[in-house]
């Protein structure tokens, strides 16, 4: 058995990078556990392998004094001197107990604790590897679903979907090959517990990466990104070159890097607006397709404003259901509050006059 452990323990430090001295404390451990419970000890003990021989040894640790009064936790200054000159009273000595049949218990002691620390080794493992992936877009296969998430096979761990990050407008079938962004993982007792999403703005900004490469070298860069998951996003973009068209290279020749993304997620509609530092004209380009004739902000209010439009594009700059609007508020961050130009209050750009010119109430006097 000793030989065989040995070589369970070099086989495990060689296959699965679990150090021997981490095996033998978690061993001489349960090893202690074992003995009190198996013979009904209380005492102090202390198991010991022997890491080059094999052999295992049980000692009961008892305090050196003068008197003994329980024996199971004393021992006499007289025998230990018996045993070495160097003991002194208020010392601990080690008296070996080791039963004869304890080489039956060890055994199944080990083959528990060696098991058990694969176990967690590979828990460990899988866990270090797919930490590495969260904010990530990786490939994985459909398994099952059931009425909260759908499972996803990532090869080493099975991911779960939750409803709340599923497409509502893709259906997903066993067997099926998808990508998924990784936003969670959770090192639980039972293992490691990966979460993923179809919906997160953050799927759509490693799909641009890659299918654009100036995106994914930092040429073209993704400010911000306003996602109705399945129906329509928003992307505002800037680039790092000035010879460089952010939203054409983005778009692609003829459409076809963005509608590589488009098929990806079932026809989601994507429009695609350059940011820009002057917030006026970063808020017209996200109400795009929309025109836009002024853009007034609220002098009581530094995030909010008030969109004209022409009025034959009120309804396109609103959107269905006002989705449009919505997504451009997502993307400036601004409240935005969208009139017809017929219907604009004169007072919004007296307001926003006053508020620009100190000297107005000096001018009106």
């Amino acid at each position: 058995m000793s030989k065989e452990l040995l070589g369970a323990f070099d086989a495990l430090e060689k296959e699965k990078g679990i150090k021997k001295a981490t095996i033998i404390d978690a061993l001489e451990a349960a090893l202690t556990s074992a003995y009190k419970r198996n013979y009904g000890q209380s005492q102090n003990v202390d198991v010991e392998f022997d890491d080059k021989k094999g052999d295992i040894h049980v000692y009961a640790v008892k305090k050196i004094v003068d008197v003994v009064e329980d024996a199971q936790t004393e021992y006499s200054i007289k025998d230990a001197l018996q045993i070495s000159h160097g003991y002194e009273v208020g010392d601990d000595i080690k008296i070996e107990v080791t039963p004869k049949n304890f080489g039956r218990i060890a055994a199944q002691t080990a083959k528990q604790v060696i098991m058990q620390r694969v176990r967690e080794a590979e828990r460990e493992m899988v866990y270090d590897q797919f930490s590495q992936y969260q904010d990530e877009l990786i490939m994985g296969e459909v398994e099952r679903a059931d009425n909260r998430f759908v499972y996803i096979n990532l090869g080493k761990v099975e991911a779960v979907m939750p409803l709340s990050n599923q497409m509502p407008n893709e259906e997903y079938r066993p067997q099926e090959k998808i990508k998924v962004y990784v936003t969670k993982v959770e090192n639980a007792a039972k293992g490691p517990q990966v979460f993923v999403s179809r919906t997160a703005p953050g799927l759509l900004k490693r799909l641009f990466e890659q299918e654009v490469p100036e995106i994914y070298d930092g040429t073209v860069e993704i400010v911000s990104i306003a996602r109705e998951a399945g129906d329509r996003s928003k992307v505002a973009v800037r680039s790092n070159n000035p010879d460089i068209d952010p939203v054409g290279t983005t778009v692609g020749p003829k459409g076809q890097r963005v509608q590589t993304i488009v098929n990806e997620l079932g026809g989601e509609n994507m429009d695609i607006v350059e940011w820009t530092d002057d917030k006026a004209k970063f808020i017209a380009n996200a109400l795009n397709p929309s025109e836009v004739v002024d853009v007034v902000f609220d002098p009581e209010n530094e995030q909010a404003c008030t969109v004209i439009v022409p009025d034959y594009q009120l309804s396109l700059a609103i959107g269905k259901r006002g989705q449009n609007a919505r997504l451009a508020a997502k993307l400036t961050g601004f409240k935005i509050d969208i009139k017809a130009e017929s219907e604009a209050d004169e007072n919004i750009y007296e307001n926003n006059a006053a508020a620009e010119d100190p000297d107005n109430d000096e001018n009106d006097e």
